[in-house]
């Protein structure tokens, strides 16, 4: 087999699998209202099937990039895609909602060992950063894509078929990763790495209370004893998981990497990064079919643009922009972009052209192509090859970390502000005037009912309203952005364009475990 074969190999894989895991976080949300008709499922089980696969995933990420370096990356590749197809087919043909929330728990357990073993083989087989980092722009970018082809996807299937084919479309991409991965050379730790089990369970308990507390909070509210409790249950146990660490000879998470400037400053920066990029998808959606009234096809098409610039800027402008002006001034000239990007949406209206809402898209699409796919290149030249697995792990779970506190977050803040600046015309009845301070989505059924210039009025009240809330959460995004580019040009400062070692870095040594 050649050496080009198998580079190829690898990146269609890789590709392929990161492409699946980000259709999927996505094409379930417009299946929502047909699901909820056919299985009669409750606002609780409505809750538990959207979110169970960010628990099952965030919580078995670290653990299953440590079962890559130990048991062969390309192997828990295969087995999570086969699971992912599984998990599919079962959803697909759920026949209630307990089943279904079961198959996105396997949806998400397999996802957690699809995505540090797809970065991870990356840096297995593209041994000069020249290559890495261009593989890593690809695939950076094609996920990227993944999250405006859902909508596209989603749009097209469910006009012509039932709720269940937004998961079969699955099934034919495992498929495919299948075959290629055949010529992907197997990779694992050339050492003997061992699993040290009260670890992974601290992990596992500590990163789902983690993600169950900040998804609850913004639920029902912090103070609620559930999200207290989980609160206290993660943080209790990811400081024990912490010391832990320090006294294990083979720690699930070596804490020493984040000594390495590089590596603490590039997973950071995903963090923030990905919260406002989540915030900037989940509006812009919003935007486009509630305030715009477009479908979600022509929604899922206005993603395009922004998706190709990520690409772009991703696979072919980062690597010559790292080696012509380094590091830190990439990653922060990315976060700039998408800066501006957020400062454009801030300036949408109810009638805004759409060259503004493009030229926001390309912006931030290009400075997310180059913030992600530098720093995910950094998180993986920073650390031992045999280490991949698990480092490829600590960036996905600050991506999937950072996404769910985004979306709770500024989800949030566009709601405190819709309500607040809603002010509804005399004349609407109390209880259609509560639907629609409870839910900017609910103005056009409500207004239907409503005489003319009544019904009017409270459209273009709760528009406003909404809109104003979308300009409020874009420029607070924007504000944090212009920090964060800040931030990286400093911390960033000294990683050098090329990073080839595989020295690890000092450790001392273990102390005795209790």
């Amino acid at each position: 087999m050649s050496t080009k074969v198998r580079d190829v190999a690898t990146i269609m894989v890789s590709c392929l699998a990161q492409l699946m895991v980000a259709i999927d976080m996505t094409v379930l949300h417009l299946a929502v209202p047909a699901l909820t008709t056919q299985l009669g499922a409750s606002a609780e089980e409505l809750l538990w099937i959207a979110d169970v696969y960010g628990f099952a995933m965030g919580g078995l990420l670290v653990t299953m990039g440590n079962f890559g370096d130990r048991f062969g990356r390309r192997r828990v590749l295969l087995i999570g895609v086969a699971a992912f197809a599984l998990g599919s087919l079962v959803a697909a043909y759920a026949p209630s909602a307990e089943l279904l929330i079961v198959a996105r728990a396997l949806l998400g357990v397999a996802g957690a060992a699809v995505l540090p073993s797809t970065t991870s083989l990356l840096r297995a087989v593209f041994t000069t950063q020249r290559a890495r980092t261009a593989a890593v722009g690809v695939t950076a970018g094609v996920s990227a894509a993944g999250f405006a082809i859902g909508p596209i996807v989603g749009g097209v299937l469910l006009e012509h078929f039932w709720w269940g084919s937004v998961f079969l479309v699955n099934i034919p991409v495992a498929l495919l990763i299948l075959g290629a991965a055949r010529v992907v050379p197997e990779s694992r730790s050339s050492g003997r790495l061992r699993l040290d089990l009260p670890s992974v369970l601290l992990s596992i308990v500590g990163l789902v209370a983690v993600v169950y507390a900040l998804k609850g909070a913004f639920y029902v509210g912090l103070w609620y004893p559930e999200v207290l409790g989980a609160f206290a249950l993660g943080g209790a146990s990811l400081l024990w998981f912490g010391r832990r660490q320090r006294r294990l000879e083979q720690p699930l998470i070596d804490l020493d990497l984040f000594r390495r400037r590089g590596f603490s400053a590039s997973v950071g920066s995903n963090l923030v990064s990905v919260f406002t990029m989540s915030a900037f998808a989940l509006i812009s959606s919003q935007y486009f079919q509630l305030v715009l009234g477009w479908s979600p096809l022509r929604s899922g098409l206005a993603f395009v643009p922004g998706a190709v610039a990520a690409l772009v800027a991703g696979g072919v402008v980062a690597a010559k922009a790292v080696r012509r002006f380094g590091r830190a001034p990439t990653v922060s000239g990315g976060l700039a972009l998408a800066s501006i990007g957020f400062g454009l949406f801030g300036a949408v209206s109810t009638d805004s052209p759409y060259l503004l809402v493009l030229a926001a898209q390309v912006a931030f699409g290009a400075g997310a192509g180059l913030t992600l796919t530098v720093t995910g290149d950094t998180i993986l030249g920073t650390v031992p090859r045999d280490r991949a697995g698990a480092a490829s792990a600590i960036s996905a779970t600050a991506y999937e970390l950072g996404g769910s506190l985004g979306i709770a977050v500024v989800g949030s803040v566009l709601s405190a502000v819709y309500h607040a600046e809603l002010t509804l015309p005399a004349g609407v009845p109390p209880d259609l005037a509560a639907q629609v301070r409870e839910s900017f989505s609910a103005t056009a059924a409500v207004a239907t009912g409503l005489p003319e210039p009544v019904a009017t009025a409270v459209r273009t009240a709760a528009e406003e309203s909404f809109v104003g809330g979308i300009r409020t959460s874009m420029l607070g995004s924007a504000a944090v952005m212009t920090i964060l580019a800040l931030v990286a040009l400093r911390s960033l400062r000294g990683v050098p364009k090329v990073i080839e070692t595989d020295v690890p870095p000092p450790r001392p040594a273990p102390s005795p475990l209790p």
